[in-house]
Order: structure tokens, then sequence, then C-alpha cells
């Protein structure tokens, strides 16, 4: 049995509609410096992926998962590779947190364990649910809590924020 043939806005008015949303996810995720290849990326994804879809049904989500999963490809590719050689690895830095509104907050988040750095982004920049995050990151929504509460835990220590 085919899938049935969902009506969907021109892709140009989704971009209008969630150009912003892409690209500060892109940049909270990624960085400064690599956001907007990120937010690139996941237009480009997006783009191809659009035609095939089989529902209309919270399309801003489906746009922040695939920002989020470009992301992480991004920091994947960060991550020293063993050399083939004795040469010495190339790594390459992250993005500088001194460049970002509040540095001590943005340092802190950068120091967070990767899933923990995603949760929390997804959660209060691109402010998903937990079930958006959880689709986002490929877990449920009750790990997806899991790691936002830990993750705040942490930068509250960290940050020396009593509640």
């Amino acid at each position: 049995m085919a899938p049935e043939k969902v009506s969907l806005p021109p892709f140009q008015a989704l971009v209008d509609a969630h150009w912003r949303d892409v690209a500060r996810l892109a940049r909270a995720l990624a960085g400064p410096v690599d956001g907007d290849d990120v937010a690139q990326r996941a237009w480009e994804k997006a783009f191809a992926a659009y035609p095939g879809l089989t529902s209309a049904k919270n399309l801003r989500s489906w746009l922040l998962t695939i920002t989020a999963r470009c992301a992480t490809d991004v920091h994947r590719a960060r991550r020293p590779q063993s050399p083939l050689d004795e040469a010495p690895p190339i790594t390459v830095d992250g993005p500088d947190a001194a460049n970002w509104p509040d540095p001590d907050l943005w340092q802190a988040v950068n120091e967070l364990p990767e899933r923990q750095r995603f949760a929390i982004t997804l959660k209060y920049v691109g402010d998903l649910d937990h079930h958006g995050v959880a689709a986002a990151l490929d877990t449920t929504p009750a790990a997806s809590r899991r790691l936002v509460s830990d993750a705040l835990a942490t930068l509250r220590t960290k940050l020396g924020v009593h509640l």
C-alpha cells in the first residue's frame, strides 16, 4: 500500500516561517563558527526529504531535529582521529565561548557531556518539549527529561546558582 499523498506548503513558506529557529539552534549547538554551515546543511537535508514527507504536522520540530543531527555530525567530525602515522594529530578547537553573550554560562554549557549539552540546547534554545528533544536525540521523553535535569544540576553547581 502506497503512502497517502499529503498536502505540504511550498518549501519556501517553511523557510520563511522557521529560518530563525534553525539558525539559532544551529549556532547554539555548533557555535558561531560552524553554526551557519550546520544551518545550511540542515536546510539542504530538509529540502531533499521534503517531497517524501507523509505528514505536515509539526514541521518545525522536524526541521529542528534535522538541525540537531547536523550539529551532531559536526561535533563528531571535531573529535581527534587516530593518526595514520607518527605525525601529531590535527585537532579543531570548538567555538570560543568568550565571544558569546554570558560567556560563563556558555563555557559551562560547552563543558557538559555531549548528550546533555544537546538536550538542554534543544529544550531552551530550540524551545522543544521533551517529546521533540527525545525525537532529535533518538531517545525517550523520560530520558530527555533526565538529560535536561542532569545538565541543569551540573550548570547550577558550576555557576554557583542555588535554588
